[in-house]
């Protein structure tokens, strides 16, 4: 039975989700987590593995995405990390403005490119990443002393920020820690302002990113990947 789903707070760009799992399937995924890592902080072609495409199109997940996003929408992308003694960062505040694409392609308003894992990345337009959603979905859990997320509400409706205005706004706006359960989950705005800190305790804090669109890209622009619903 699928929980009860707060309503996406569009004003402020993030809304958290305490039970968006059932605790039962979280040994599995973080299985697949380790296997993807091998080690490693991180990957960003989850999708590739059949389980992760099978929880992006999940009943529980898109429970959440759909009244945000419409029920045509997909997953395009899947991030995998991991948060260990061995592999702990600091991430500053910044926006997510890359997407994964099928070819690269001489097209107005997309731009910067580059190449990871093997596929073309792209800053699409400030439109298309103002309709994006991410799920981020804790598989440990997460609290401040792990690094858990910090956002800075309402800042996704400003746009594409410069370095400037990010300065700008991170003395202006109290952040706010995205403390969530183990199988809980962040809604996020690709576009909403959102760092982490250093875990100050020892353990793991395995995320899985996925993100969500609603229409197809312009300009000859493909999407590399997309998974509807079930």
């Amino acid at each position: 039975m699928i929980p009860p789903v707060p309503a996406f707070a569009a004003a402020l760009g993030f809304a958290i989700v305490d039970d968006l799992l059932a605790l039962d399937l979280l040994p599995e995924l973080a299985r697949t987590c380790d296997d993807l890592l091998a080690g490693g902080p991180g990957r960003r072609d989850g999708l590739r593995h059949p389980l992760l495409r099978e929880l992006a199109a999940s009943r529980a997940v898109r429970a959440v995405v759909e009244p945000v996003l419409g029920p045509t929408c997909f997953a395009h992308r899947a991030t995998v990390f991991d948060k260990t003694p061995a592999a702990n960062w600091p991430v500053p505040w910044h926006q997510d403005l890359m997407v994964p694409v099928a070819a690269r392609v001489d097209a107005a308003g997309f731009g910067p490119w580059s190449q990871k894992h093997g596929s073309w990345w792209v800053q699409p337009p400030a439109a298309t990443l103002a309709n994006l959603l991410a799920v981020r979905i804790d598989l440990d859990g997460s609290r401040p002393e792990t690094g858990c997320l910090r956002v800075l509400p309402g800042t996704h409706l400003a746009g594409v920020l410069s370095p400037a205005r990010i300065g700008e706004l991170q003395a202006q706006v109290a952040p706010v820690w995205c403390e969530a359960p183990a199988g809980g989950a962040v809604l996020m705005r690709p576009l909403l302002l959102h760092a982490s800190s250093r875990a100050t305790v020892a353990g793991h804090r395995r995320v899985v990113h996925l993100e969500f669109a609603a229409a197809p890209l312009v300009a000859g622009v493909e999407w590399l990947d997309r998974v509807p619903a079930r």
